[in-house]
């Protein structure tokens, strides 16, 4: 008998402890040409719709890219970081001029 309990789907990462190592994160399996495809879509509908809704699609992708920079900020360098703070500031700011006009 399984100690899950009934109902309780397996799943690799439950129980786990500690970090991940690089490469082996949930979407790991994913292309990233396929990720990359998804937030151009995702942006561009955004900005085209405009508005409450176009912000509202912007302010998913920001954050999307917060949590990504939250988990990966001990493995980057301070390049890297502010590269990565830069480009969460820029689509916050495009997200607030869809509000805005």
């Amino acid at each position: 008998m399984s100690s899950r309990g009934p109902g309780r789907p397996r799943t690799p990462f439950v129980g786990r402890r500690g970090r991940m190592l690089p490469g082996e994160g949930p979407l790991a399996r994913v292309p990233a040409v396929a990720v990359f495809a998804v937030v151009v879509v995702v942006f561009a509908v955004g900005v085209i719709v405009g508005g409450v809704p176009g912000a509202i699609l912007l302010g998913l992708l920001a954050v999307g890219v917060a949590v990504l920079l939250a988990t990966t900020w001990p493995r980057l360098r301070p390049g890297e970081r502010l590269v990565r703070v830069l480009v969460l500031a820029v689509l916050v700011a495009i997200a607030l001029g869809l509000v805005l006009r």
